[in-house]
Order: structure tokens, then C-alpha cells, then sequence
């Protein structure tokens, strides 16, 4: 009988599931679906040696491929989704930066569009509601208090697919948007902010729960001013989004977050830009110019550090060769934890029965070899 088209059985690989890691396992693509068991007739695709992981989720991202979600057409933007997909990372929510109000209710409509086929999860506001002590390569003359009436506008503009903010909560209004944004089941980050610890302790009670890119565009930990990165690290109510590229972060300073917080409150982001997947040269990062040499994106004007050029499948090596943390740890926080934030567990995320067969082909060394979305190759593997 020949082989069925929909019908892929991938096999004796180490296969990175919830429970844990199955050595010589298999996973069953029937379909767009994972399922438990093959068909008759199904293809079986021999993956010895190599690691089969969830495909990746990244839920702070701003471009890739040379476009950026800012600012770019329908047509850019979804080069950008394909240049991360190429990368491992199957599920992908849109970040935007610091913009006119109603410039940013324009592209949360155009975003939107694309979440509701599918082709996003959904949208991130990082900015304008940001500390211009902390506001990293954000347009200081752009940004504003975290008005709730000004966050419900970027709610309705987004219609029902923004899932999360970015706010400097210390500011006038910013414990009243964080209430707001978590009776609407919209996730509240605290992050470009320069808050004490005892107000990033009354956001996280008013329902923050995630910490933007931990460390950066914060007041470092301090011995008497401990500042947001203690009580962040602290709270069992806070998933802490870290940029593994090894220029956001020492590895200690990655070490220091696993420890504390331990791999169930970790999700491995890229903060990537335009250049992601590009390469060197100069962009556009909202109104603000970025050079990007030797792969670090850095304003023209300041210097500072303007998001990344990582793609998760680089993440998720560093983490595991280099900062030596496990396998199913990295697989938590680049996949698990993510997905669970972002409400879509159900769907991605693991490797489970019933899901979106979104996955990841790793060879010994956590090279990337394939990705899968849906039940299609994005990358087959070529194993010859």
C-alpha cells in the first residue's frame, strides 16, 4: 500500500515531552494533528540521533527576514512570521514599539487581521506606556502615561487579539491599567520601568504577571533598593521573559533567574527586529534609526540596545550547550510556558495527542534540521 500523503510517523528520535524525554520515540503527524497512533500505510521518517521538540513560541517579537511588524505592509509582516517559522518558532505574537496613539490603533487593525487567520497569535503593545527613564530605543517625545482609557483604545483597535502590555506600572494610571488588562484576560508585563520594589509588589497584586525582558530597560538589583528584579524574581505569580543572545544577558545573570525562578516561571523570548534572520546593516525601529554590526542591534543615536537579531532555535542552543541547562527545562520556557501565557496550551506548546503538530528536529549537537507547522515541513529534514 502506498505511503499516505497526511500521514507521518517520526521515529527513534529523543522526543521531548511534558512527562519527560523518551529515548528511541515517535511522534504521529496525522493530518495538521499529532495523534497516538499511525494509520496504515503511514510514512516513517527515521530520526535517530536527533531530538524532536515542541515547536517554539515566542511572545515578544518585532520583525525578522527585513520587516518589521511596526511599521511593515501585510506582505512584510508575514515575511518576518516565515523568517522565524524557519527558525523553529511556530507561534509568533506580534510586538509593536512606541508610536502615535492612533498610528498604533491602525497597525493593531492590520495585526489583527492576521491573527484571526492564523497567521499571528496576537498582538504586544510594548510602548507608549513606558518610563522615559527606562525607555531603551523607544521615542521619548512619543511616550505617554499608561492611561486606561488610552490602553482600552488599543484593546478595542486590536479586537480581542492583544494579548499582552508592556507598562511602566509606576506611573499615573498604570495600577488602574493593569486592573483593567486583567479583567479583560490581557496579560499585564511590567517592564521599561523604573519602579521601586514596593511598586512592582502592588502591580503584581493588582494582576501583573509577567516581567518584560528581565534586567534589561530596569533598575539593576541593588542591596538596599532591590527594585522590580527582586520582587520579579520573587513572586510565584511572574513568568520572566529573558533574551538568551549573549548580549542582553551574562550567563550568570541567566543562571541567576533559573535559579530563582525556576524553569516553570521562564519564557525564552527573542525581542527580535527587522534584522533577525537579515543581517548587518541599517533599519528602522519605529521612528528611532538602528545600525546593527556583528549582529547587535544598537540606536544610531545613544547607542542603546534596540531589541535583537536572535531567532529562538539560537535561543534554545545557547541554553542547553552553552549555559547548560536541560533539555526539558529550554523546552518549558520556549515552548510550555509561552503557549500557556498566551491562553493557546490547548492547541500548542507540546507534544501531546490532539494538538497542532507544530514541532522541531534538532540533531546531537541542537542544530536546527526541521520544522513542522500544522502537519507541513517548513524545513524537511534532509538526513542524507
Amino acid at each position: 500500500m502506498a505511503a499516505r500523503a497526511d500521514s507521518t510517523v517520526l521515529a527513534g528520535a529523543q522526543v521531548v515531552l511534558p512527562t519527560g524525554t523518551v529515548e528511541n520515540g515517535r511522534v504521529v503527524v496525522e493530518g495538521t494533528r499529532i495523534t497516538g497512533s499511525p494509520a496504515e500505510g503511514a510514512r516513517t521518517i527515521d530520526l535517530t540521533g536527533h531530538w524532536v521538540v515542541p515547536g517554539f513560541v515566542d511572545m515578544h517579537n518585532h520583525g525578522g527576514g527585513g520587516a518589521s511588524f511596526t511599521s511593515g505592509t501585510v506582505d512584510e509582516v508575514l515575511t518576518g512570521v516565515r523568517t522565524h517559522r524557519e527558525h523553529g518558532t511556530t507561534t509568533l505574537v506580534a510586538s509593536t514599539v512606541t508610536g502615535e496613539m492612533d498610528f498604533l490603533a491602525e497597525r493593531a487593525g492590520i495585526l489583527s487581521e492576521l491573527v484571526e487567520q492564523g497567521d499571528l497569535a496576537g498582538i504586544h503593545f510594548e510602548g507608549p506606556f513606558i518610563s522615559p527613564c527606562r525607555k531603551g530605543a523607544h521615542s521619548e517625545k512619543l511616550l505617554r502615561h499608561p492611561d486606561p482609557a488610552e490602553v482600552r483604545k488599543l484593546m478595542d483597535a486590536a479586537r480581542g487579539t492583544a494579548k499582552m502590555f508592556t507598562l511602566a506600572t509606576e506611573l499615573p494610571g498604570g495600577i488602574e491599567s493593569v486592573r483593567l488588562l486583567a479583567e479583560h484576560g490581557v496579560i499585564a508585563a511590567i517592564g521599561h520601568t523604573d519602579a521601586t520594589y514596593e511598586q512592582t509588589v502592588e502591580a503584581i497584586d493588582a494582576g501583573a504577571t509577567v516581567a518584560t525582558h528581565l534586567f534589561n530597560a530596569m533598575p539593576p538589583l541593588a542591596h538596599r533598593e532591590p527594585g522590580p528584579i527582586a520582587a520579579l524574581l520573587e513572586d510565584e505569580r511572574i513568568t520572566v521573559e529573558l533574551i538568551n543572545d549573549g548580549t542582553h544577558l551574562h550567563p550568570a545573570a541567566l543562571e541567576l533567574a533559573y535559579h530563582h525562578a525556576g524553569a516553570a516561571r521562564v519564557a525564552l523570548i527573542t525581542d527580535a527586529m527587522d534584522a533577525a534572520g537579515f543581517g548587518d546593516g541599517l533599519y528602522q525601529l519605529g521612528p528611532l534609526a538602528v545600525e546593527v554590526k556583528d549582529g547587535v542591534a544598537r540606536l544610531v543615536e545613544g547607542n542603546s540596545i534596540a531589541g535583537s537579531t536572535l531567532t529562538l532555535d539560537t535561543a534554545f542552543r545557547r541554553a542547553v550547550t552553552l549555559d547548560r541547562i536541560p533539555v526539558e527545562d529550554v523546552v518549558r520556557s520556549i515552548s510550555v510556558n509561552p503557549a500557556r501565557l498566551l491562553g493557546v496550551y490547548d492547541k500548542v506548546g507540546s507534544l501531546d495527542p490532539g494538538k497542532d503538530a507544530d514541532l522541531v528536529v534538532l540533531d546531537a549537537d541542537f542544530a536546527l534540521k526541521g520544522v513542522m507547522r500544522k502537519g507541513e515541513w517548513v524545513i524537511e529534514p534532509d538526513l542524507g
